[in-house]
């Protein structure tokens, strides 16, 4: 299958830009911290597994 040739200078040549929303949720330390002890938590159920 060929590939599609996408022309500079296009909309789909950049990345998709992040929301406001995203840009809020990346840098607000509470949030990290939150997202921080969940994904601890889950590593620790996988531990406690096996």
């Amino acid at each position: 299958m060929p590939q599609q040739l996408r022309k500079p200078y296009e909309q789909s040549y950049y990345p998709p830009v992040p929301t406001k929303l995203r840009k809020f949720k990346r840098v607000n330390i509470f949030i990290q911290f939150i997202r921080f002890i969940i994904l601890n938590f889950k590593m620790l159920r996988m531990v406690r597994k096996h």
